[in-house]
């Protein structure tokens, strides 16, 4: 039963409000160290992904997965990198299709439940590189698609994948999507819809009458994005489907590599279905892992080397030969 009963975060004095940790990382802070290749991978319709690449000569390499409209520049995303590279691993940095600084070539981009590229992208990394270990970090979104393609693997994942680590994953997507329809989420909620419309507005360029954002000042919710957009272009009936569809919280219990979800307790963006407990519970390779605080892809910490908790965390939980079983578990 490996959920995590006491978690070690304790945020900095002043940092237990959840909006300011989700919010002070992507403001104020800055990752140096960091120096990335990027490298272009061709998709099999015909589209691409860039994948940026700091190596350190390791032969175990991590695979990093941002959240939504984020890339591999995100402050989160380089601290994550940084702290692998200085435990020797080597990673890699997934940016998503539309989010690495060019277009796409396809009219679809990316989704919460879209677990095609990560295959695509693993696939590659196994078959030009020469790794004996591959482990996956995801945030937010990100999260969600490393789980859900954990679960749809299951017993057939490639040997060379052996754990994985998540941060502020919406597991259940549909009442993720409600709570940052929430008063209090609007700001959150209105930037997300801002920097998808600037992407629906370049593929407008790219593939003009085949996308519009006529209209667009109409969507108010994710709801209204996902049933104009994200249904239509992947073959969704509706939002609901699709976030039915796209969820990881059900494939959770087929999920056989050690995996740690943390979700902080006070995550803004999260409802109660996006903690699954009993999944947890039930599970001999899945550990939850519920903060008090920590905000949203937040765990703001001011320790030696400009370390976040997160990556202290998630690099430890890989390294551990026993993947998180020396942690205290509930009853």
């Amino acid at each position: 039963m490996p959920i995590i009963v006491k978690s070690t975060y304790s945020p900095p004095r002043l940092f237990s409000n959840p909006h300011v940790q989700s919010v002070f990382p992507s403001v104020f802070r800055r990752v140096n160290g960091v120096c990335y290749r990027r490298e272009r991978i061709e998709t099999p319709d015909d589209d691409f992904v860039d994948l940026d690449w700091s190596k350190v000569g390791s032969n175990r390499v991590a695979l990093v997965l941002h959240g939504l409209e984020g890339d591999s520049g995100r402050a989160y995303m380089r601290g994550m990198v940084r702290a692998l590279n200085r435990r020797d691993w080597d990673a890699a940095a997934l940016n998503f299709r539309g989010c690495s600084g060019e277009c796409n070539r396809a009219l679809r981009f990316y989704h919460s439940g879209d677990t095609r590229d990560i295959q695509t992208v693993l696939q590659h990394i196994i078959e030009q590189e020469d790794y004996a270990e591959i482990a996956l970090v995801g945030f937010s979104l990100g999260g969600n698609v490393i789980l859900k393609y954990l679960g749809e693997q299951g017993a057939r994942l490639n040997s060379l994948v052996k754990k994985a680590v998540v941060f502020s994953a919406p597991c259940d997507l549909a009442s993720g999507a409600l709570e940052l329809s929430r008063l209090s989420n609007r700001f959150y909620l209105r930037r997300f819809l801002r920097m998808l419309r600037a992407k629906i507005r370049m593929k407008m360029q790219l593939m003009p009458g085949r996308i519009t954002d006529q209209g667009y000042t109409d969507i108010r919710t994710f709801k209204d994005f996902d049933d104009r957009y994200t249904s239509p272009i992947y073959g969704f009936a509706g939002a609901e489907d699709y976030w039915a569809k796209g969820s990881s919280k059900p494939g959770i219990p087929r999920i056989t590599i050690p995996t740690l979800l943390v979700n902080a307790a006070d995550d803004p963006f999260l409802a109660k279905p996006c903690y699954p407990i009993d999944e947890a519970r039930a599970s001999a390779s899945f550990f939850l892992e519920i903060p008090e605080h920590g905000g949203h892809v937040g765990f703001v910490a001011f320790g030696p080397g400009g370390e976040y908790w997160s990556e202290v965390r998630a690099v430890s939980f890989l390294n551990e030969e026993s993947a998180g079983g020396r942690q205290p578990l509930s009853k």
